[in-house]
């Protein structure tokens, strides 16, 4: 993947709280070594706090919030998981339009573990192929998606993978 993103810049968008450190971090530095700048992006300014399933792992600089941040400045973006992340993300007017932007702009998005709730709330899965948590799998179908157990599923610029675990092929 070395260099294949150069002179790019992905989002990734967070909340404050419940980030799956390891769905922050590989994907992180895979941008990075591709080439691309990662900025992270949350609903607060400050710093956001990782977590080693229910373990506080390390928190992490906050590079704009979804209020100030414009989709036009982003090449992609990718959606960390963890249960209460992407569940405070999609009550989050704001975070919602930001992800439903990148759609709308035709621009690549990456949804890890239980991310795709953000995607159910920005009302962008209906026809599509994806992969996710296996316990969102009633949510994504009931939504419109075509729910498929795979390691990862890369269909019309969307990238899912159900779990951690899953990294190395996501």
């Amino acid at each position: 993947m070395a260099g294949t993103l150069d002179g790019k810049t992905i989002a990734f968008l967070v909340a404050p709280e419940g980030i799956e450190q390891v769905e922050l971090t590989e994907p992180w530095r895979e941008v990075q070594e591709a080439g691309a700048t990662p900025r992270l992006v949350s609903t607060q300014t400050g710093t956001v706090q990782g977590m080693n399933h229910l373990d506080k792992g390390d928190t992490f600089d906050v590079d704009a919030t979804v209020d100030d941040a414009d989709v036009s400045d982003y090449d992609g973006l990718v959606l960390p998981g963890g249960v209460a992340n992407p569940d405070a993300l999609r009550m989050d007017p704001g975070a919602v339009a930001f992800a439903k932007a990148f759609f709308d702009a035709g621009k690549p998005v990456a949804a890890i573990c239980h991310a795709p709730w953000t995607l159910v709330e920005a009302d962008v899965v209906l026809g599509r192929r994806m992969t996710s948590w296996p316990s969102l799998q009633t949510d994504l179908r009931n939504a419109g998606a075509e729910w498929v157990a795979e390691e990862v599923n890369v269909a019309a610029g969307l990238v899912t993978s159900p779990r951690p675990d899953a990294l190395p092929a996501f």
